[in-house]
C-alpha cells in the first residue's frame, strides 16, 4: 500500500488539477508534500516504535494512513489535499520501521531471510501503482486513487490487532526520555534540506539560486546543532553511532549511493524514453515494469543464497549488473535493436542489480544492533529517499538549462555509472556476515 502510493498519485496529477480547479504547480505539491512528510517522519516513527512498541505504532500508522486517505479523497480544495497528503505520509512512514522490527523480534534465527523477503515486495507496488492510477483516472475518478487505501488500511489494522503478537515488555517508561529537542532539530534540518533541493529542481533565476543557497546553509547549520546535541545528550533521539559510527556510516552511505541514486535516476527513464527516442508515454512507463520484475526476481534469488554469499559478494555482482545497465541506457541502441527493446533490457539489468544487493543491505545494518531494528530500518529508508530526491532535484536543475533533454539524460546515466564504479571502494567497509544473525 505504501509503495503503490509513492507512484499512483503521479498518474492523477492532471485530473487533480482539473477536479480542484488549481494550477499544475499546486497539484504537484501533492507529491512534494508526501515526500516531505515521509522523510521527516521516518526517524521519528523509528524512535516511537522503539519507545512505545512496534505493534502499537504499526497499527496506529495503518489507521492514520487509512483515515488520511479518506480525507484526501473527500478534499474540497488543493490546500486541504496537500495537508492531508502530509498526514498520509506520516502514517506511511511508520510501516517499514515497525514491520522490520516485528520480523526481527518474532522470527528468531530465520529473521535475516524474512527481512529480505519483506523487502522484495516493494517493487510490486512501484509496478502496479501507475497501472491502477491510470485505470482510476480513465474509468472512474481521481478520488478513487485515495479511496482504494481505506478498506486496505482498515483490514490491515484489524488483521494486525488479531494476528501480530504483542510487543515484548520493556522496563522503560514510554513517556519518558523522548528527546523532543533532538526530534525538532532533525525535523527542521531535514525540512530545510528538502526545501533546498525542491528549489534546486525548479527552473531558476538568480533569486531561486540564492534561496537554494540560503536553505542549504540553514539545513547544514541546524544539522550541526543536531549532531552536537545527540553527542551531548544522555538519551539522544538517534544515537550518533547509528548515523556515522564504525560500520553504520558505511552502510548508510552505500544505501544512499548504491540504491538511492539509482532509484532517482531510474524514475527519469520514462522522461528519457519520450525525449530521446520518442517512445509513447504508455510504452515508456512499462519500462519500469521490466525493472521491477528483475528487482523482485533477483531479490528472491539473493535471499536464498545470502547465508552462503555473505553481504559483500552480492554488492559486487549487483553493482556489475547495475553499471552495465546504466551504460546501456547512456549509449544508443545497436543496429537492428529497437530503442524500446534496448531500454527495456537496460532497465532490466539495473533492476536485477538493485534486487541482488537489497537483501544484503537490509541485513547489514540490522545485524549490528537487532535491538534497534526499527530505527535502523528507518535510517535505511531515509538514506534511500535522500539519495533519490537529491538525484532527481539535481538532474531537474540541469535539465532546466538544457535544450536537448534526451542527450543530457544520457550523460546523467553515464555519470551515475561512473559514481557507482568509484563507490565500490566502500564495499570492504560493509560488515560481513554468513549464516543467521
Amino acid at each position: 500500500m505504501m509503495s503503490i502510493d509513492l507512484t499512483i498519485v503521479a498518474t492523477a496529477l492532471h485530473a487533480i488539477q482539473q477536479g480542484l480547479d488549481t494550477s499544475i504547480s499546486l497539484a504537484g505539491w501533492t507529491i512534494t508534500a508526501y515526500s516531505f512528510g515521509f522523510v521527516l517522519m521516518l526517524p521519528i516513527s523509528g524512535k516511537l516504535a522503539e519507545r512505545f512498541g512496534r505493534r502499537r505504532v504499526f497499527m496506529a500508522s495503518s489507521l492514520v494512513f487509512a483515515l488520511a486517505s479518506l480525507g484526501c479523497g473527500m478534499a474540497g480544495n488543493i490546500y486541504a489535499l496537500i495537508f492531508l497528503r502530509t498526514l498520509q505520509a506520516a502514517g506511511g512512514a511508520g510501516f517499514t520501521p515497525t514491520a522490520t522490527g516485528i520480523i526481527v523480534d518474532h522470527f528468531g534465527a530465520a529473521r535475516d531471510r524474512y527481512v529480505s523477503f519483506f523487502g522484495s515486495i516493494f517493487p510490486v507496488g512501484a509496478m502496479i501503482g501507475p497501472i491502477f492510477g491510470g485505470y482510476f483516472v480513465a474509468y472512474a475518478s481521481w478520488r478513487d486513487v485515495f479511496y482504494v487505501n481505506v478498506p486496505i488500511g482498515l483490514a490491515i489494522f484489524l488483521l494486525a490487532w488479531r494476528f501480530i503478537p504483542h510487543d515484548h515488555p520493556t522496563g522503560d517508561a514510554p513517556a519518558k526520555d523522548m528527546d523532543i529537542a533532538g526530534i525538532a532539530l532533525l525535523g527542521c534540518g531535514l525540512l530545510a534540506g528538502m526545501l533546498a533541493v525542491t528549489v534546486l529542481g525548479e527552473k531558476q533565476g538568480m533569486g531561486n539560486l540564492a534561496m537554494f543557497i540560503v536553505l542549504l546553509l540553514l539545513a547544514g547549520l541546524i544539522l550541526v546543532f543536531f549532531f552536537r546535541h545527540v553527542r551531548r545528550s544522555q538519551a539522544p533521539f538517534i544515537h550518533p553511532r547509528f548515523i556515522y559510527g564504525p560500520n553504520f556510516g558505511a552502510v548508510n552511505l552505500v544505501n544512499m549511493i548504491f540504491s538511492g541514486f539509482v532509484i532517482g535516476g531510474m524514475a527519469l527513464v520514462p522522461l528519457y524514453a519520450v525525449n530521446r527516442y520518442h517512445i509513447s508515454a504508455v510504452g515508456s512507463g512499462t519500462l519500469l515494469t521490466a525493472q521491477g520484475i528483475a528487482a523482485m526476481v533477483c531479490s528472491l534469488a539473493a535471499v536464498m543464497a545470502l547465508r552462503r554469499t555473505g553481504y559483500r559478494l552480492p554488492l559486487y555482482v549487483g553493482s556489475a549488473m547495475t553499471i552495465a545497465g546504466l551504460i546501456l541506457l547512456a549509449l544508443p541502441p545497436i543496429a537492428g535493436i529497437s530503442p524500446y527493446t534496448w531500454l527495456a533490457f537496460a532497465a532490466f539489468l539495473v533492476g536485477a542489480g538493485n534486487g541482488a544487493i537489497n537483501p544484503a543491505m537490509r541485513n547489514a545494518g540490522l545485524q549490528l544492533a537487532p535491538e534497534s531494528s526499527s530505527m535502523l530500518a528507518a535510517l535505511r529508508t531515509l538514506a534511500l529517499q535522500i539519495g533519490s530526491i537529491v538525484t532527481v532535484s539535481v538532474v531537474a536543475a540541469v535539465l532546466a538549462h538544457q535544450s536537448n533533454m534526451g542527450e543530457t539524460l544520457a550523460w546523467v546515466y553515464a555519470v551515475l555509472a561512473a559514481i557507482r564504479l568509484l563507490a565500490l571502494v566502500l564495499v570492504p567497509y560493509i560488515p560481513e556476515q554468513r549464516g543467521a544473525w
